[in-house]
């Protein structure tokens, strides 16, 4: 397996200074207060020194099935919902359960590069399948379609996207469900985005059609929606009989979540969800900021304007863009500028930049590559 391009680029990043970030697709807000305040309070009661049951604490799994029938429009019970360590260790257990070696995993692309390496660590096959990028990154779901073998188990994707920001529509995810349905396949989604989208577009959850939930394994967290990236805390819905074979996998890889956090994720699903609000309105500024410093920079990039999350994946148009991490390397070595190369989202030719930064971030990372390429 090879090294990790994001970490790489981390890596590289600590060897200089005044480095203008772009590459992280974590907010650098901070967690809002009650959430805190909900952990200190746990930790107060001494209620967060030993495990939890390895689905996690009753009192989350009651608010999460509440949250997850209100805003996705799939009904679930306490028994269909598994307390995580981030979305991500969700989806490596998901993955563990639903295929045997050999077995094959439909994913779009550019898609993240952690699912690719998921399904290569549980011995699957993953077959990757080009979005169409000039409509946005939508799905071909004809190639997708074609793509489908006897050997074929699932379909994993993320909605919206990282790192493009696409947001599928509910024809696109219709369609899938046909393909998923006709060829008895898994779907695992990880939406960690969900409530981030803009311009009127809307994320939908491909569990909440019809025919679909028994077969869908929906993977959420808290890390994106309420700036807890440090916390490790998501969770995965499924149906009881598929929740029971995650689960096997996720006491192997954790037990259970940290508790502590479980009790942070609480406070923040029964409180107000405002802070929701206010980051989505940040995002759309900086993305807006973002997509202008581009359009100033139109020789060196094109883009598709993101519909969703807070990640943008702008296309290289000089030559060296054929090299997606030397020419990340090269922002960072001479405009002091951290992007994320394409190839680690199997997509050459482009770079990840984040947009979850202070608008002053952006303007300092693009007077740098103005100054580097003029």
């Amino acid at each position: 397996m090879p090294k990790s391009a994001i970490h790489e680029m981390t890596q590289l990043s600590e060897g200089i200074e005044d480095v203008a970030f772009l590459s992280w697709a974590k907010p650098t807000a901070g967690t809002p207060d009650h959430i805190k305040e909900a952990a200190i309070k746990a930790i107060a009661e001494d209620k967060t020194g030993g495990y939890s049951t390895p689905a996690g604490i009753i009192e989350l799994r009651n608010e999460i099935t509440k949250k997850l029938s209100k805003v996705n429009h799939i009904e679930a019970s306490p028994g269909e919902i598994l307390v995580t360590v981030g979305a991500i260790e969700g989806l490596a257990a998901a993955i563990m359960a639903v295929i045997d070696p050999g077995d094959e995993v439909i994913i779009p692309v550019p898609g993240y590069s952690t699912h690719i390496r998921q399904v290569l660590m549980a011995s699957g096959v993953p077959v990757c399948v080009p979005t169409v990028e000039e409509k946005g990154f939508c799905l071909d779901v004809d190639r997708i379609n074609d793509a489908v073998t006897k050997n074929t188990r699932a379909i994993l994707f993320s909605d919206p996207n990282n790192p493009t920001g696409s947001v599928y529509s509910k024809e696109e995810l219709e369609s899938l469900a046909e393909i998923a349905r006709k060829n008895n396949l898994v779907v695992i989604t990880d939406e960690a985005y969900e409530y981030f989208t803009f311009d009127g577009y809307k994320h939908h959850s491909i569990a909440a059609l019809p025919d679909m939930k028994e077969r869908v394994v929906s993977s959420f967290t808290f890390t994106k929606t309420y700036a807890m990236t440090g916390w490790r805390v998501g969770y995965v819905h499924a149906s009881k009989e598929l929740i029971s074979q995650i689960k096997k996998g996720h006491i192997t890889f954790s037990i259970c979540a940290p508790v502590v956090s479980q009790y942070a994720a609480l406070g923040a699903l029964k409180a107000s969800q405002q802070c929701i609000d206010d980051f989505r309105e940040h995002y759309k500024n900086v993305r807006d900021l973002m997509c202008s410093r581009l359009d100033r920079l139109d020789r060196v990039f094109e883009y598709q304007m993101p519909r969703g999350s807070y990640l943008m994946f702008p296309k290289i148009k000089l030559d060296e863009g054929k090299d997606s991490l030397a020419f990340a390397k090269r922002l960072l070595k001479e405009a002091r500028v951290s992007t994320t190369p394409g190839v680690a989202f199997d997509s050459e030719f482009h770079v990840r930049m984040s947009f979850c930064v202070p608008e002053k971030m952006v303007n300092t990372a693009f007077d740098r590559m103005e100054d580097c390429f003029s």
